[in-house]
């Protein structure tokens, strides 16, 4: 069987950004990603697309965006806030009937399960730097569990990639590695170097898969994410301090199998999992 064509996605999007003076804007945390190269990379980490529904956040003027239509992506869904886009966005809409929905709005504020009928789900974006964090801590705390997404393929600030993938006794370890990993597998996929985006962060970007656990390490939600904050707002206290404001007494802490005197960096989901639970009892 003959592969279907690949769509006419219209001028090159550098044009695209020339014709509606879509410089990209500091405040929104906008970096354009235009090597058609790359974008298909992350597209292609995401597959199979053609069976699901993909949400994009931030999609700007397009780039990430074609790379999924070209990769065969069903229907994409690009959330966008800058109102300047959505000219841009809209012609390429016309260009791909029924592939391509735009909504505006503020992907903080969404409910994106309003958005999609049925059917798999997958995100995937080059997420604005200002608020990637706040996004995917939304979508890690998301309820009923499983969540109704099949796969988080996101683009990071290098910096806050590492802290998600961090490992115990890592500089980057912290509460977003727990939370990040208790619910879900994580895997580091690739850098991307400032000079592939215009204008050219200061920083390097990774792209990082997060693929849902089908159950969490078994642990009170709520109970564990007090448990981790409360440990890592003073990460360099022994437990049996850092943790004595949620009423953690060191027999309590030594109940969950792990030493008063241990500090949060020397421990991994499991173990804090278990002091969740054992506050859950107490």
């Amino acid at each position: 069987m003959e592969p279907d064509p690949a769509p006419d996605l219209g001028p090159p999007l550098r044009d695209v950004i020339v014709a509606h003076g879509l410089q990209a804007k500091k405040g929104l945390g906008q970096h354009f990603l235009l090597d058609l190269n790359l974008t298909r990379r992350i597209a292609r980490a995401a597959a199979p697309l053609a069976n699901a529904t993909i949400i994009e956040i931030g999609p700007g003027p397009g780039g990430l965006t074609r790379a999924l239509l070209l990769e065969g992506a069903g229907h994409v869904i690009a959330i966008e806030r800058d109102t300047r886009c959505i000219a841009a966005l809209q012609e390429l809409a016309a260009r791909t009937p029924g592939r391509l929905t735009i909504v505006e709005a503020d992907a903080l504020d969404i409910d994106e399960r309003t958005l999609f009928p049925t059917g798999p789900v997958k995100i995937v974006a080059n997420l604005p730097y200002n608020i990637s964090t706040a996004l995917l801590i939304k979508w890690l705390t998301a309820e009923p569990w499983p969540p109704w997404y099949q796969s988080l393929t996101l683009m990071f600030q290098k910096e806050v990639a590492e802290r998600i993938i961090a490992e115990p006794r890592s500089k980057a370890y912290g509460r977003l590695s727990l939370l990040a990993q208790w619910c879900c597998e994580t895997r580091r996929l690739f850098d991307i170097t400032p000079r592939a985006f215009t204008p050219p962060p200061a920083v390097t970007s990774t792209v990082v898969q997060l693929v849902p656990r089908a159950e969490p390490v078994a642990a009170p939600p709520k109970l564990f994410e007090r448990v981790v904050a409360a440990a890592f707002n003073q990460r360099r206290k022994m437990l049996r301090s850092s943790l004595a404001s949620l009423g953690f007494t060191e027999a309590l802490i030594t109940e969950a199998g792990i030493a008063p005197t241990a500090r949060p960096e020397e421990l991994g989901v499991a173990e804090f999992a278990a002091l969740a639970r054992s506050l859950a009892k107490d």
